[in-house]
């Protein structure tokens, strides 16, 4: 990792839809003293399961996956979070250990902000706290929801789905049907709970039926619309 990377003061931030938007220019301000960043290279660990807390960690530019560890031992793919979005805010608020690890993949550049600051700037907005509430019911609620529709679906519906959530969560490139995320196929069978072999078995037999499209990792998706019907 490179420590001390040159990012905006949190004042400045030009990311939209951060957790902190909402603040005002003076109470940003004060969210940013002392905070510290840092760059992560592709698959760099920004925080290990069963670590400690004491900082929140704001994303400023990139992608990091969330697994935790397995009964046997493999990582399980939890969620992913780009730009903008925080990690670490359930074991930091509850003073508890990280439950699970955070990766980064692809080149990410992270801001470290301290847990006093944190703490301060909810406890004077109350704006803020409920946005957390609202955070962290959402997160339970989708991981639910994922547990449900996962249990409930062939190999086949669970890959689509982990296609969707990745556009979802990262959207097209530029040209309108790259997914804009780069995985391994074993990331992707992790994400869909099936294998490495039956996902690239998977992704072969969908690009066959034109649903995808395939270019050494990137997946293309021409028909958005398409893929979304195999699943409803």
């Amino acid at each position: 990792m490179k420590k001390d990377i040159n990012v905006p003061d949190c004042s400045s931030c030009k990311n939209k839809d951060n957790f902190f938007c909402n603040l005002s220019i003076s109470e940003k301000k004060r969210l940013g003293l002392n905070k510290k960043s840092g760059t992560y290279k592709k698959g760099e660990v920004i925080f290990n399961e069963g670590g400690l807390s004491n900082r929140l960690y704001c994303i400023y530019k990139g992608k990091v996956k969330i697994t935790k560890l397995g009964t046997e031992g493999k990582d399980q793919l939890i969620r992913f979070s780009k730009t903008a979005d925080i990690l670490g805010y359930r074991a930091l608020f509850n003073n508890d250990p990280y439950n699970a690890t955070a990766t980064a993949i692809e080149e990410t550049t992270v801001c470290f902000l301290p847990k006093s600051n944190i703490m301060e700037a909810l406890t004077s907005n109350t704006d803020l706290s409920l946005r957390l509430i609202q955070l962290l019911s959402s997160n339970l609620r989708d991981a639910e929801n994922h547990i449900i529709e996962m249990g409930q679906r062939t190999a086949t519906e669970r890959l689509i789905l982990a296609l969707l959530l990745l556009h979802e969560t990262f959207g097209f490139a530029e040209d309108g049907k790259t997914i804009n995320v780069k995985l391994s196929r074993r990331e992707l069978a992790d994400m869909a709970g099936i294998s490495s072999e039956t996902a690239i078995r998977l992704l072969i037999k969908l690009k066959e039926r034109n649903l995808i499209e395939l270019k050494q990792k990137n997946i293309l998706i021409p028909d958005l619309k398409k893929l979304q019907n195999e699943v409803e």
